[in-house]
């Protein structure tokens, strides 16, 4: 069944045309995702499949009675209301049955007369009954699941206004989930997630009841969760049957061959043409000119104007140019961490913490939420001291730090002015590096806080590739990239010759780079030697030995 049809649609703001005459049919159970660079309109097609904008032109047809759930970047809520609150007001219907039932309950503890009393009991059933088809009695550990999942529960008692961007977001997606639409359209759902609530939303969705559209730039996660691709590209909206890896494969597979088929269509034309060109000569050369020859040149030249051509398909997007370098090496050890420890307040983030990191080695921490990754990252920068034990940063070190908030970037400046704070070079030869990143023209003369997360994180990366550091440190910088920046970013570090020390919840990111993982947890550190699929795999050995 057809839970959703797009027919001829298309989407424009102003005089600018996002995409145009899209169609494509969801099917009910389909677990799809959407795929495309930033900025070809993946997110406003969530909102037109959800129903929140009108089409400029076609339709968008829904099953008769389904429902439609969008996961919102910025949720609209009252500032005062509490996340328990807010959760709850998705099951508002039941508690009114409920309180019903309540006050029937007080009713009939009362002496009634008999004709009153079947009328009471027959009332109270018929609230129960309700109460029970719509999973009354599933509400408070539905709740618990989701909240515990999403590792929301310390959360619960907080005001709206009080949330972060990133925590408004998990608590916009529990309620969404907890509504249980038939079409559930998620953008972004594993942003602000760490690893153990990203694989409980992959458990979460493989098992939903209903149908998914996701959008992600989390390879792994496509991988795991969905059944097919919807890749919007120029405009246009192409299906491939499997998941992530099945798309990569099959989609080089199809350029190919469009490829080949639009070399063959320009060989066969310009045949034509040739054949045109020689039957017009031939027949103008005749005495008398032939009127045989010029009729078939004209024939001919009907049935090339028929020919319907072939786009050229577009083989390679302009993609970033990313190309790290370092002018001298460090020593040979980069970084000791012996028994440190450290707190945040009252609370201890880490104790008896030891790490130790040579020149070229690629070193991941990963861990939970709230579990200090971060902190660690910035004591071996110096930016933080340690409440104990001891830290030794080896000879020749330049660090370059790239944080997942950008926060080393000057929100008032131009980006050609942010790029030239930290890059001495002229003008000219800025804006020939930074159209390297994608900022092109007048692109380079936006402020620097008009600029979107994945354009902040280019520009940081512009500047950090001229700077030539021998240890980068690194705190989730595949955030807001998407999958082909991605892509660039993977194999410009693979090519470094110098150290990195990286902080990612980007499952595909870890397994291509890094082959030694620090596992931070119960304030702990463990080091595995292997990437992140052999060290997941090695604690779930150890939790089944502890279970």
């Amino acid at each position: 069944m057809i839970i959703c049809s797009m027919q001829r649609v298309t989407q424009t703001y102003g005089a600018n045309t996002i995409f145009r005459n899209l169609a494509c049919e969801i099917k009910q159970g389909e677990r799809i995702g959407l795929i495309g660079r930033n900025g070809e309109g993946k997110t406003t097609l969530l909102k037109l499949m959800a129903g929140h904008i009108q089409p400029s032109e076609g339709l968008v047809i829904w099953m008769k009675g389904g429902s439609a759930g969008l996961l919102q970047q910025s949720p609209i809520v009252e500032d005062q209301k509490t996340v328990k609150e807010i959760l709850f007001d998705v099951f508002r219907s039941l508690f009114e049955i409920k309180e019903q039932m309540a006050q029937m309950e007080q009713a009939l503890s009362q002496e009634l007369e008999a004709s009153k009393l079947e009328m009471y009991l027959e009332k109270y059933g018929s609230l129960q009954d309700q109460f029970e088809q719509n999973g009354g009695y599933e509400m408070d550990s539905q709740i618990n699941r989701i909240v515990h999942g999403l590792q929301i529960t310390q959360l619960m008692e907080k005001q709206w206004c009080q949330l972060s961007g990133g925590e408004r977001t998990k608590v916009g997606l529990t309620q969404l989930l907890l509504k249980k639409p038939d079409l559930l359209l998620l953008d972004e759902p594993t942003n602000h997630l760490d690893l153990p609530a990203i694989e409980w939303l992959t458990d979460f969705i493989r098992k939903y009841n209903g149908t998914v559209v996701v959008v992600s730039h989390d390879r792994y996660f496509l991988d795991d969760v969905v059944t097919s691709i919807l890749e919007l590209e120029l405009g246009e909206l192409i299906t491939y049957h499997g998941n992530y890896s099945h798309y990569v494969r099959e989609r080089e597979e199809r350029l190919l061959q469009q490829f080949q088929q639009y070399q063959d269509q320009q060989k066969k034309m310009k045949k034509m043409k040739e054949a045109i060109k020689r039957l017009k000569d031939w027949a103008n050369r005749s005495n008398p000119p032939s009127d045989g020859l010029h009729r078939r040149a004209k024939s001919m030249e009907k049935a090339l104007m028929r020919i319907e051509v072939l786009k050229k398909p577009v083989l390679k997007q302009k993609k970033i140019d990313l190309d790290f370098q370092m002018n001298k090496r460090s020593g040979k050890d980069v970084a000791l961490l012996e028994d440190v420890c450290k707190k945040v307040g009252s609370k201890e983030l880490f104790r008896n913490v030891n790490m130790f990191v040579r020149f070229q080695e690629h070193v991941a921490i990963v861990g939970a939420n709230g579990s200090g990754k971060t902190t660690l990252l910035n004591i071996i920068a110096g930016l933080e001291t340690v409440d104990g034990g001891g830290v030794k940063l080896g000879s020749n070190l330049s660090i370059g730090y790239l944080s997942q908030h950008v926060i080393e970037i000057n929100q008032q400046f131009t980006v050609i002015d942010e790029f030239r704070e930290k890059i001495s070079v002229s003008e000219e030869e800025a804006r020939n590096i930074l159209a390297k990143f994608l900022f092109y023209g007048n692109a380079v003369f936006r402020k620097v806080q008009s600029l979107s997360g994945g354009e902040r994180m280019r520009l940081r990366l512009a500047q950090l590739m001229h700077q030539h550091y021998n240890l980068l440190i690194l705190d989730e910088p595949t955030n807001h990239l998407d999958i082909e920046s991605k892509e660039v970013l993977e194999e410009a570090l693979s090519h470094y010759q110098g150290t990195i020390i990286a902080v990612s919840h980007d499952r595909y990111f870890l397994d291509r780079l890094f082959q030694r993982i620090y596992w931070i947890s119960h304030d702990q550190l463990t080091r595995y030697e292997g990437n992140y699929t052999f060290s997941r795999k090695k604690r779930r050995e150890l939790d089944r030995l502890d279970e």
